[in-house]
């Protein structure tokens, strides 16, 4: 049976590109947090202030999630130098396994973080 092989350069690469993603959401999730905090102050009405106050615990939400996925991929980064550092890093398939589920929570995450900002701007379209 052939064993999976993942090239240090692309899983280096899809760590970097993966923190960089994470780091934008974070300051994406910031700017989301202000502008509805500022809507709050301009509406009254009880139906577009609970949507607001919907859409605000989904962003608090999305940021633990961005949270442990950074703190996930920053394990796995651990994993690799203990492994790498005891010359156990070559053809390591439960570290390709890892990668690959890591790829696979990225995907998920990207698709529903989209699909709520999505919304959000459909909301604020309606509304203001």
């Amino acid at each position: 049976m052939e064993k999976p092989i993942l090239y240090n350069s692309n899983r280096e690469f899809e760590h970097q590109q993966w923190k960089g993603e994470i780091a934008f959401w974070k300051e994406e999730l910031k700017s989301f947090n202000i502008k509805l905090s500022e809507f709050i102050t301009r509406w009254g009405e009880k139906e577009v202030l609970d949507r607001i106050g919907d859409y605000q615990k989904q962003f608090i939400f999305h940021g633990g999630v961005i949270e442990d996925l950074l703190e996930a991929l920053e394990r796995q980064e651990v994993y690799i130098i203990a492994q790498s550092d005891a010359g156990k890093l070559k053809n390591d398939s439960e570290l390709v396994k890892q990668h690959k589920a890591f790829r696979n929570r990225m995907e998920i995450q990207r698709e529903i973080y989209a699909e709520l900002k999505k919304d959000v701007f459909r909301f604020l379209e309606k509304n203001l």
